[in-house]
Formats: structure tokens, C-alpha cells, sequence
């Protein structure tokens, strides 16, 4: 592959990931029976976050702060989808696949939903938010994650793009 076409294909595939899942979605939404909640789109931005967050994290560094910060975003997304909470384990793989993961990477992610924990339990005794978790895995939860899976497929193939056609 000649360089030029290996600098096209590295900024034109990604934005084209992007497109078909950001298109994708919202042609569902258009025309999916169920009605359209703008906070289906909530957790997928948060879990772009903290995965992003995640993916800088540089070798040979600790992990504390950003397992603390992904922690409290995913725990504040799962205001909406509950079930985000899942995306903690495949971060752990990342982060033990990265060699970053420690005891202390552990605890910085139970302290961080634990905070979070401690906070809606206040919220919610004080009639400030309704309590989501009680439906776990409600239908209207499940939808949340097509705009999430969209979102986190395209930022997987981005990634796996950049490390295919890196300039050399």
C-alpha cells in the first residue's frame, strides 16, 4: 500500500465508523416503534468517556485516578442504563492486558461506585430521583445499549484502524 493511500485510509475509515454508527442510530430512533428519549444517548457518551479516559492512561504509570474516575462516570451513567456497570470487568481485562491493574486500581473502582452508591441512596431517600436499579434489566434498559454498543464498536474499529495503518 503506498503511503499516501495508507494517510487517506487512516483519517477517512475512522470518520467513517463514526458516521455509520452515529447515522445508524439515529435512523433506528427514527423509525423504532418505541418512542425517542434523548437519554438513551446519555450513557453512551459517558461510556465513550471513560473508555477513553481508560486508553490514555500511559505504560508504567499507576491507574488509580482514572479506575476512580471511570468508576464514578459509569456509576453516574447507570443512572440510566443500569446495566453499564458491566463495562467495568472488560476495562479490568484492558487494564490487567496493559499491565497497569494493581490491588490499589481495584479498590480506586469500588470506592469510586461506592461514592456514587452512597449518593443516590441519599438522592433517592430524599425523593430527588426514582430508583432505576430496581429494573434492572428492563426492556426500556436494554434499548440504552444500541447507541452505547454503536458507539463503543466504533471507537474499537478506530482504534484497531490507527494501530493497522500506523505511519511508520
Amino acid at each position: 500500500m503506498k503511503r499516501h493511500t495508507q494517510e487517506i485510509l487512516y483519517h477517512l475509515l475512522p470518520a467513517d465508523y463514526w458516521l455509520l454508527a452515529i447515522g445508524g442510530v439515529v435512523v433506528w430512533d427514527i423509525f423504532s416503534p418505541y418512542p425517542f428519549h434523548l437519554s438513551r444517548y446519555i450513557p453512551a457518551v459517558l461510556a465513550l468517556l471513560s473508555v477513553w479516559l481508560i486508553s490514555r492512561i500511559r505504560k508504567h504509570s499507576s491507574s488509580e485516578e482514572e479506575c476512580f474516575e471511570v468508576a464514578v462516570i459509569l456509576g453516574y451513567a447507570s443512572y440510566w442504563l443500569p446495566s453499564v456497570l458491566f463495562l467495568i470487568v472488560p476495562i479490568w481485562g484492558y487494564l490487567i492486558y496493559q499491565n497497569l491493574f494493581s490491588l490499589r486500581s481495584f479498590a480506586a473502582t469500588l470506592v469510586g461506585l461506592a461514592l456514587v452508591a452512597v449518593w443516590a441512596a441519599v438522592f433517592i431517600w430524599l425523593d430527588w430521583i426514582a430508583n432505576p436499579w430496581v429494573a434492572f434489566f428492563a426492556e426500556e434498559n436494554v434499548l440504552g445499549w444500541i447507541p452505547t454498543g454503536a458507539m463503543l464498536i466504533a471507537w474499537l474499529a478506530t482504534v484497531i484502524t490507527h494501530n493497522i495503518l500506523r505511519i511508520r
